[in-house]
């Protein structure tokens, strides 16, 4: 006969459901009790859990040791018995005959003496790998795991359900079910399935073969007694029922929906083609019961189900369970419980952290938390700063402050306020695999990470930043997921370990060769409401200020995998994906900001950005260089050479995905002379240079954490201290103590004091300017507006040079470092600068920046040369003793008290290092003045001539 719609949705569903519950375990015991002063012999399937040593043809090793009540965690294993990678005959296991991949090991002559354990010691479990001779293939428990085997310390009588595994299933009607029980002395042993009696027997073991009864939920007993003792072992398994289809309330959206009255919620779930899906929580003890079978809308696309009454104020948690075991949290979830890694996160970082149900279910969970309480935002009408005048500031919390939470963010905005940015980019903040992460391999994409504090923390660090002035940008990852996301877990190829075919919304394979994780498929109708409900969410509940968008090139359908410079051509489709992301994210927040990671084809990074969109500028490599004090070419600073007339490029010289300059300058940087960039105090004035140059030229600039104060870790420094390719995402040093270093400060100095006139003199906006900034070492800008003109120059290279510097007009210019003047015959002049040396000249005199650079006390300045005259009072003859930090250009002269120059001692370039000037002539006894000019700083020392 035809199917009707229920049969054939019954079928479809028996397809899904667990039919065979046949358990294989991969590591047991003889006896199945083991006592801590009895032999036992431990068993070993190879061909399951990782199946590393699957069909090896080779000898397998144990590795092993025990866990104790000294043990502070799992992998706390004490006596350890064994070396990893030696072939010690003590330690090989025997095959057992006429079972291939099965071995065995006799621990003896008891567990305590083969591992060593004295005294009240308590051996709580027995610890395992095995491995093959040289320790470069291992059988682990599945997820990579260690096995750990009970040890029983109590007396009395023990019982165990060894099958069925799983203790919550579901199964079809009829399925058969084996169910195998042992206890520690022979008891009556009874089996009852919702109290009926299955079996009855007396001995050691229960054996039965179980035929899942009605629809419904099942309770199985299996009950052993003794004249003495009794105890019970339970497992649940449900015979789906059927429900018709349905659509949700109204207003329903996906995800966890809480509704007025603060008690009822709605969970609904887009899985189109599922079929008997529950809900599991502390609501229904996690155990899967009909009761708790999501309807499916009348679409089939939706499955969703209204939760009874909770209690306003809790918190719950829960998660789905797919397909008859995959168990998942909620796509859309704002916070999830991880099993393995929240036991490393501290309460200071998250105070009151929900517990994991351990013991209740596997996986991430997800929690819920109706009728919570609102925050009370401070700042309501935030007014964001125009985005050509952003200066941004990119930072991992992680590595940026040593507590990695909000709290210290909080802590730090003085420090960012009296910088000078005006926005704060966070590297990826939602949940992501582990603890210790960039964050660009997500898993929930709309929960916070808790590794750095909690949702009320970061919504006050929101609110703070914004009663400063301080923009937040965050960036954000849906060029891919990883496996551990519920998007991926939903339609999984375990064979594979990928998408299914069926995924709606990740591709199977990616799309091109950057790719990491799982390539979501943007033109899928399911991923872009996934997108568009996230950044929503973002914008909404935490008053984010816009997003950088991580691998945006990665939005398209086009394969170009295997062919790198097909990927950066032009594509319309990758276009209107992203004018339809930027055209939702305007109709939330008009002026949120829009940075893609692109990189792009030029006219297609033109089109986005002319539809107000912002795009990444990276000139690490050509900064670098100049540094470094090589030829160089600066030109794409100026976005004209882009053929735009607006600046669209988010300019930098370093970002979390590049070398840092400072690193390079004292590895690689040139030298000439007695001039070397590979000195510290000379690497450091030339990042002022790049900074002076770079913060000059209008657009809108981000720089790297840290990168104020010259910070030189490599990106591949590893936590030993070494650098290696292999760790690029280690945790690096926090060194917040760069501002107790006088050059570091100073470059910090140099850096405030161009934020402050960017923010101060609309002059560094102008579209009126002119950029020399060619692959010569000398590079030039002039800024014209109506009230207002600058000039900018500087000497990248590693010898000083005579240049001409042009000037908007002849007349005076003011030097805004050194405070001096200069006066101008024409429109250009020669000026000599020494290697490494810049100049900012203005055309009227501006005031001092907040925290003016020549406010180096004489105190500072003579720690830091040392200058030294003796003898002092003299008779005439002098010595000059001094230290050069850096190599430097130098002049000394003495003077008279009536300010004329008596003598030139010394006058040029000298390297760093101790320096020494003489004066061997006679004096005319009075009161003289020593000055020696260091760059643009003067000491000057009283002489008395007796």
């Amino acid at each position: 006969m035809k199917p009707n719609k229920t049969t054939h949705w019954l079928a479809m569903l028996t397809l899904c459901i667990v039919t065979s519950t046949s358990f294989s375990q991969v590591v047991w015991t003889e006896p199945f009790f083991p006592r801590p002063d009895q032999p036992v012999t431990v068993y070993f399937d190879a061909a399951l859990g990782t199946g590393g040593l699957k069909d090896c043809n080779c000898t397998v090793y144990v590795h092993t040791g025990v866990l104790t009540n000294a043990s502070t965690s799992t992998s706390d294993w004490k006596n350890v018995v064994t070396t990893w990678g030696q072939a010690n005959a003590n330690w090989a296991m025997s095959p057992v005959a006429g079972r291939p991949n099965v071995y065995k090991y006799e621990v003896k002559p008891s567990i305590k003496g083969f591992y060593g354990v004295t005294g009240s010691t308590v051996v709580q479990k027995m610890a395992f790998v095995f491995r093959n001779a040289a320790g470069n293939r291992e059988g682990k428990d599945t997820g990579s795991k260690d096995f750990f085997l009970d040890v029983y310390n109590q007396s009395g009588l023990l019982t165990a359900l060894i099958t069925p595994s799983n203790r919550n299933q579901v199964v079809a009607e009829g399925t058969s079910i084996p169910v195998r029980a042992v206890v520690s002395e022979s008891a009556e042993l009874s089996l009852l399935d919702n109290g009926q009696v299955l079996s009855q027997s007396t001995g050691l073991e229960l054996n039965y073969n179980l035929l899942a009864g009605a629809p419904g939920n099942h309770k199985v007993q299996f009950i052993a007694a003794t004249a003495t003792a009794r105890d019970t072992e339970t497992f649940n398994y449900l015979v789906p029922i059927v429900k018709a289809p349905q659509d949700p309330p109204g207003g329903t959206q996906l995800g966890i929906n809480y509704w007025a009255s603060g008690d009822k919620v709605t969970l609904a779930l887009y899985a189109p083609g599922k079929v008997g899906i529950y809900v599991i929580g502390d609501f229904n003890d996690w155990t899967i019961s009909a009761e708790y079978l999501l309807n499916r809308s009348i679409s089939g696309l939706i499955h969703w189900i209204d939760l009874p009454a909770l209690k306003s104020g809790e918190t719950y948690r829960f998660q789905y369970v797919v397909d008859g075991t995959r168990r998942i949290g909620d796509p859309y979830s704002t916070l999830v419980l991880d099993p393995d890694n929240d036991r490393f996160i501290s309460a200071q970082t998250f105070p009151n952290l929900p517990a994991y149900p351990s013991g209740k279910t596997t996986g991430i969970v997800s929690v819920m938390q109706p009728g919570k309480a609102v925050y009370p935002w401070k700042i309501d009408n935030f007014q964001r700063p125009a985005k050509e005048k952003l200066v941004v500031y990119e930072l991992l919390l992680r590595d940026f402050t040593a507590r990695h939470d909000y709290q210290s963010l909080i802590d730090t905005l003085n420090y960012f306020q009296g910088l000078g940015i005006n926005a704060i980019e966070l590297m990826p903040i939602n949940e992501f695999e582990g603890n210790v992460s960039w964050g660009y391999n997500p898993s929930y994409h709309m929960a916070l990470d808790k590794y750095y504090g909690t949702p009320e923390k970061f919504k006050e660090f929101v609110d703070a930043c914004h009663a400063r002035g301080i923009a937040v940008i965050l960036d954000v990852v849906f060029n891919h997921a990883f496996s551990q996301s519920p998007l991926a877990q939903l339609y999984w190829d375990d064979a594979n370990f990928r998408p299914s075919a069926d995924n709606p919304w990740l591709n199977v394979t990616a799309k091109h060769d950057f790719n990491v994780g799982y390539d979501f498929n943007h033109e899928s109708i399911a991923t872009k409401e996934f997108v568009k409900k996230v950044l929503q969410f973002w914008l909404a509940e935490y008053r984010v200020d816009g997003f950088r968008f991580d691998l945006s090139k990665g939005f398209t359908q086009k394969q170009t995998l295997g062919n790198v410079p097909l990927w950066g051509n032009y594509d319309a489709s990758r276009v209107a994906i992203w004018n339809d992301y930027a055209g939702f994210i305007r109709s939330n927040s008009t002026d949120a900001y829009i940075i893609l990671e692109h990189f792009a084809d030029n006219n297609e990074e033109t089109e986005l950005i002319n539809n107000g969109m912002l795009v990444w500028g990276n000139h690490n490599f050509q900064f670098n260089e100049a540094t470094m004090g090589y030829a160089n070419n600066l030109s794409g600073l100026d976005y004209r050479t882009r053929g735009w007339t607006n600046p669209g490029a988010i300019n930098y010289m370093e970002s979390h995905d590049e070398e840092r300059l400072m690193y390079k300058n004292l590895q690689f940087g040139n030298e000439a002379g007695g001039y070397s960039v590979k000195n510290t105090s000379t690497a450091l004035k030339r990042q002022e240079l790049a900074a002076v140059l770079f913060y000059s030229i209008p657009g809108p600039k981000m720089l790297w954490q840290f990168g104020e104060l010259g910070y030189d870790y490599s990106i591949n420094h590893c936590t030993n201290g070494t650098v290696n390719n292999a760790c690029r995402l280690d945790p690096k040093p926090i060194r917040w103590d760069y501002l107790n270093q006088p050059e570091r400060k100073q470059l910090f100095e140099v850096t405030r004091s161009l934020l402050f006139l960017r923010k101060n003199y609309e002059v560094f906006h102008t579209k009126d300017f002119t950029a020399q900034l060619s692959s010569s070492s000398e590079k030039q800008t002039i800024l014209r507006s109506a009230d207002l003109n600058v000039v900018v120059a500087g000497n990248f290279g590693v010898s000083s040079s005579s240049f001409t510097v042009n000037f908007p007009a002849a007349g005076k210019w003011y030097n805004y470092f050194t405070r001096d003047s200069i006066t101008v015959t024409g429109t250009s002049q020669t000026i000599s600068f020494q290697a490494g040396q810049y100049n900012m000249w203005t055309s009227r005199k501006l005031p001092n920046a907040p925290t003016l650079i020549l406010t180096n006390t004489r105190e500072e300045l003579q720690a830091r040369h040392q200058l030294e005259v003796f003898p002092n009072p003299t008779q005439g003859a002098i010595q000059v003793r001094f230290t050069l930090p850096e190599a430097e250009w130098v002049k000394v002269q003495l003077f008279n008290n009536l300010g004329q120059v008596v003598t030139t001692l010394a006058q040029g370039q000298m390297g760093a290092g101790p320096q020494q000037v003489k004066w061997n002539e006679k004096l005319s006894p009075g009161l003289y003045y020593l000055r020696m000019q260091v760059g643009r700083w003067v000491l000057s020392q009283a002489v008395v001539v007796q």
